[in-house]
């Protein structure tokens, strides 16, 4: 993945900045203005450059509308796989997760097909004391989501903060966001830490997306 990455896999920061303000809302196009201060990077040169180059790495796509250049996130395998280690990478990173309490519930689930994120006040690092830890699971059509359940109910009932699950299929998660009411599959997608399995989310989304989903 090029420069995105340091030795030992460790990301250069402004660049992870630039990609991470596609990754917020992955249905939106962006303008070159609207990238900048997104990533509340002040160089121009330093944006223009680095935009140009996720075009040629074919993660970002770009079109001219009028007399401006619109950027979007390309929907290709490689272009997935990056933001989704990105965005891997951010929730990994981020100290105001119970990261133990995460990945006891992780060891539990026994299915290697599944997306789970934190959503809620956690994923937007506004919790409080007495905050509730929303997790999401999203898994394959073929998992049965009651027995996913059942594989993690009682490790987060035994948890601090308490824990809420919520747990649905691929094609549930995708009805939810290609209806035409509020719910809150769409309030996850606008809002939440990807802990694994981000590649097979993004894919939901960008499923939607085609399929006229716009946040």
């Amino acid at each position: 993945m090029g420069r995105l990455f340091q030795n030992n896999g460790k990301m250069i920061t402004k660049e992870y900045t630039i990609i991470e303000s596609f990754i917020r809302e992955p249905w939106k196009a962006l303008t070159f203005k609207q990238v900048k201060n997104l990533s509340k990077n002040k160089s121009n040169n330093y944006v223009h450059t680095t935009l140009k180059k996720f075009v040629r790495d074919a993660i970002l796509i770009e079109n001219k509308a009028g007399n401006v250049f619109l950027y979007s996130l390309a929907k290709n395998v490689f272009a997935l796989n990056t933001i989704g280690f990105i965005a891997e990478y951010k929730s990994n990173k981020a100290k105001h997760l119970p990261h133990k309490n995460i990945q006891k519930l992780l060891s539990k689930i026994k299915t290697p097909f599944y997306s789970f994120l934190i959503a809620g006040s956690y994923a937007k690092n506004k919790q409080k004391q007495s905050s509730d830890l929303d997790v999401v699971v999203v898994c394959d059509d073929a998992q049965r989501p009651k027995t996913i359940l059942s594989q993690i109910k009682l490790e987060s009932e035994l948890m601090t903060p308490e824990t809420h699950l919520y747990i649905f299929t691929k094609s549930e998660f995708l009805q939810m966001l290609l209806s035409k009411d509020e719910n809150y599959g769409k309030e996850i997608t606008r809002n939440n830490l990807i802990v694994t399995g981000a590649k097979q989310f993004y894919n939901i989304i960008m499923e939607a997306i085609e399929n006229g989903f716009r946040g």
